[in-house]
């Protein structure tokens, strides 16, 4: 079977799910806060490794389906809806968290050296969750095709023989 063979008509659709896979695995790479200048990459943090596992499960569904033209909208849906979860809480959470974190490590030096607190430089979302968001929403939205995919035949078909 050659790789040109997964790009038979019907199939091409789930080129979304394993680009989306691949973009959820570099989000973790790339910076999720960004405080006074400096980059903190999600990968050493427990959310980042679940969303390089799921991430990469995605584009593994995604390229076996190619390849054996079966459908996995159903797992990639959940995949989706897992990492759009993490995404979202990573989004929300993360940022407030480290601020309190850089709040108080302000205060506890203040305090040793006896002198006033500098305010401490505000925590903003990096890139990663973006892509991660934008990578996550991608795969939910090509598995809810399955949910909302319209029957071949909504109706059953008449049988010329049946009595009127």
């Amino acid at each position: 079977m050659s790789v040109l063979a997964m790009f038979r008509p019907g199939m091409r659709a789930y080129l979304i799910p394993l680009v989306g896979g691949i973009a959820l695995v570099v989000s973790a790479f790339l910076p999720w806060i960004v405080i006074d200048e400096v980059a903190l990459t999600g990968f050493p943090d427990v959310l980042a490794l679940w969303v390089i596992g799921l991430g990469a499960l995605a584009a593994t569904l995604a390229t076996l389906s190619m390849i054996t033209r079966k459908n996995s909208r159903h797992p990639l849906f959940l995949i989706g809806l897992a990492s759009l979860g993490i995404m979202f809480l990573s989004w929300r959470i993360m940022p407030s968290s480290i601020n309190r974190r850089v709040l108080s490590r302000v205060q506890a030096i203040a305090i040793v050296e006896n002198t006033d607190p500098i305010t401490p430089p505000q925590a903003l979302v990096g890139s990663g969750i973006y892509l991660g968001l934008a990578a996550a929403s991608a795969i939910v939205a090509f598995g809810f095709t399955i949910v909302v995919r319209r029957a071949a035949r909504p109706y059953a078909v008449a049988d010329p023989n049946d009595d009127v």
